[in-house]
């Protein structure tokens, strides 16, 4: 015959199930109320290993390791101009351990090029630009033209090749803006990247490049590649002795890539503020400062409107510029 349990013993079963239950919220809640980062952070790169872009993220991720205390591992997810890593940011969990390092071609040139994107505009916001560079115009050793000038009169006789990192890239677009302000024939070669495109110049398989000027500077000071421009406003400080495309009278192929930082959009603002304030003190290590000088550029630390504004006033523009090319890619 079975006894029922004591008062007593029913009262401590019923407060253990009562525990129990309480349990699971408490460790959730806990976990939810953690401080971020409480794990690694994936800084994913929409450009190929070995590229300015590249080059940034790892300089970066080693100062917001020491002072988040969390490792900052950066994954490579290049194609489609970008576009391939910024889907998987967007498709990502918004909680700040899944962060884009892109330039703003992504964003700006992409959504005019391509008939359909995988992504929206609403679905990524920018964390921060960290800084702004300007491309080399450089030519092969085949090339004949020793000035920009002598290029567009050789280039309106004969089609010159132009390798770029990629369709979309920016030196696509410098190209095709090349060829519609001075009437140059053009034949576009993209490559899988900076580096590939550098090497096509170097063994003269393509005869120009619009190109990241850290990625020609060796290549020019061995005398393998000529510079006949940069297409910043101001001359580089890498190569002071080559003229901007202003100087020579071409400010419609005046050209900046944007370096930049973005989240899910339904990233929350804490997380963001963490984010953003360790990466402005980064940004603000001498270390960081000689690596950004390195590649050629200028440090800009732009966060919410400003950064909003300047990706917009960029994308207006590219979108004249691509219509008015007929630059469409499937």
């Amino acid at each position: 015959m079975t006894h029922p349990a004591p008062f007593g013993a029913l009262r401590r079963l019923a407060l253990a199930a009562a525990c129990a239950l309480l349990a699971t919220p408490l460790a959730t809640t806990a976990h939810a109320d953690s401080p971020y980062p409480s794990k690694p952070v994936r800084f994913v790169t929409n450009f190929p290993a070995g590229g300015p872009l590249d080059i940034l993220g790892r300089a970066l991720a080693d100062p917001l390791q020491k002072s988040l205390k969390q490792p900052f591992v950066v994954d490579n997810r290049p194609g489609a101009g970008g576009n391939i890593g910024a889907d998987a940011v967007a498709k990502s969990p918004a909680d700040g351990y899944t962060v884009l390092l892109s330039i703003d071609t992504t964003f700006t040139i992409n959504p005019h090029l391509y008939a359909s994107m995988p992504f929206g505009a609403k679905d990524l916001k920018p964390l921060m630009i960290f800084s702004s560079s300007g491309l080399t115009f450089g030519v092969g050793t085949s090339v004949g033209a020793k000035t920009l000038p002598e290029f567009v009169t050789q280039s309106k006789a004969e089609a010159m090749t132009f390798a770029s990192a990629g369709n979309g890239s920016p030196g696509h677009i410098a190209a095709e803006i090349f060829s519609t302000a001075t009437g140059a024939k053009i034949t576009h070669v993209p490559y899988k990247g900076n580096a590939p495109a550098v090497m096509a110049l170097l063994s003269n398989e393509v005869q120009a490049g619009i190109l990241a000027t850290p990625g020609l500077l060796s290549q020019i000071q061995a005398g393998k590649v000529r510079p006949l421009a940069v297409t910043g406003r101001q001359r580089s400080p890498l190569l002071p002795q080559v003229p901007t495309v202003g100087e020579l009278g071409l400010k419609d192929l005046e050209f900046e890539v944007l370096y930049l930082a973005m989240v899910p959009a339904a990233t929350p603002e804490p997380v963001m503020k963490t984010l953003r304030d360790a990466l402005q003190s980064a940004l603000a290590l001498p270390e960081v400062k000689s690596r950004l000088a390195m590649l050629d550029m200028v440090a800009l630390g732009e966060t919410g409107d400003a950064a909003a504004q300047h990706l917009e006033s960029t994308r207006a523009r590219y979108g004249k510029i691509v219509k008015s090319t007929g630059m469409k890619l499937d």
